[in-house]
């Protein structure tokens, strides 16, 4: 009950990127960044471990960005002549890459860091790909004219990385559809779809991550403009409830939204975020397990999986270890007020 997790990515250590930053600059390159990636993802994998976690990550150490360590091994992308796009509905300009031709993937994109993960944790191994529709939201479309379809073909990508990822030994695979919550009908009209595509054959537990975006400035500036209650929730997740995906990771603590939209997820499992990633303040297990206590009115025991909010990538790191702790700690006495261990 109640098996902890977070939402994917964790902050670089200084000696392999810069800190504090969405979009930091490898401090190495060639081999020397190779092994520094290394020993990022198992330093945070042995952190996820000893702060108690039951299902750990590779934290994305080996990605400067979320979507573009996905884009950088697929053909059909110009990364030369980038253009600037308003990205999120507008919330960022962006410097983005433009798609110039059909999409193929070079070869495998994620096989060092899973395999590497798999060698060196017990415990069950979750790995994030970008979403389709995300990713769509990410480029400039100078080929396919046509959203749904440029989305379908990284899909397909995508779906050719997820079941090698699953033959490499990877429990969960979760993809990140920030988008979901920007183009909330879109979403359900063929975010979705296009998400089934990518998750087409596999047999491990599939997720997708549904969030307000990182703690950064423009996200929680776009948050405070968005009201009392934040209903984006409401229009996409009857659609996922009828979709094959196993798991929702939500936002939770210290957001607008109201809890009774997880009743929505009907026979789904959900992640809670019971973490605040827009903040340093770490949680106490207390309020850990209060919100775990709000969440468990609208999602039965067995399928509430405790969760950050977001990911952490631009957070400090000292901040990050302590609300790893937070998350497994709070988790642990919210068992206990149930009288389970």
């Amino acid at each position: 009950m109640f098996e902890t997790s977070i939402a994917g990515s964790l902050p670089k250590p200084g000696w392999l990127a810069e800190t504090n930053k969405l979009w930091p600059q490898w401090q190495a390159e060639g081999d020397a960044l190779l092994q520094a990636k290394a020993d990022a993802t198992l330093l945070w994998i042995k952190a996820q471990e000893d702060a108690g976690l039951d299902i750990v990550c590779d934290g994305e150490q080996s990605r400067q960005h979320f979507v573009h360590g996905f884009l950088e091994q697929v053909e059909g992308i110009d990364f030369d002549n980038k253009v600037t796009m308003g990205i999120r509905n507008n919330r960022y300009d962006a410097m983005v890459p433009q798609v110039v031709a059909p999409l193929r993937l070079k070869g495998r994109v994620h096989a060092f860091e899973a395999q590497l993960a798999r060698a060196h944790t017990k415990k069950r191994l979750k790995f994030t790909l970008p979403g389709p529709m995300t990713i769509v939201d990410t480029v400039a479309d100078n080929f396919y004219g046509d959203k749904v379809k440029m989305a379908l073909a990284f899909a397909e990508l995508l779906n050719q990385e997820a079941l090698a990822l699953q033959a490499d030994g990877v429990d969960i695979i979760q993809f990140d559809e920030p988008a979901f919550n920007v183009y909330m009908k879109e979403a359900a009209d063929w975010g979705v779809q296009a998400l089934e595509r990518a998750v087409q054959g596999l047999t491990c537990t599939t997720a997708v991550h549904i969030c307000y975006g990182y703690g950064i400035k423009a996200n929680t500036d776009w948050k405070s403009t968005l009201g009392h209650e934040w209903r984006q929730y409401e229009e996409v997740f009857p659609a996922l409830a009828r979709s094959s995906i196993d798991q929702v990771s939500l936002e939770c603590i210290n957001s607008h939204v109201p809890p009774e939209l997880m009743k929505l997820l009907v026979n789904k499992d959900v992640l809670v975020g019971v973490i605040d990633v827009a903040t340093d303040v770490v949680e106490t297990p207390e309020q850990v397990a209060d919100t775990i206590a709000t969440a468990l009115q609208f999602v039965p025991q067995e399928r509430l999986f405790p969760c950050t909010n977001c990911g952490m990538a631009p957070m400090g790191r000292n901040v990050a270890w302590q609300k790893l702790r937070a998350l497994a700690e709070g988790t642990k006495l919210a068992k206990e007020r149930l009288g389970q261990r």
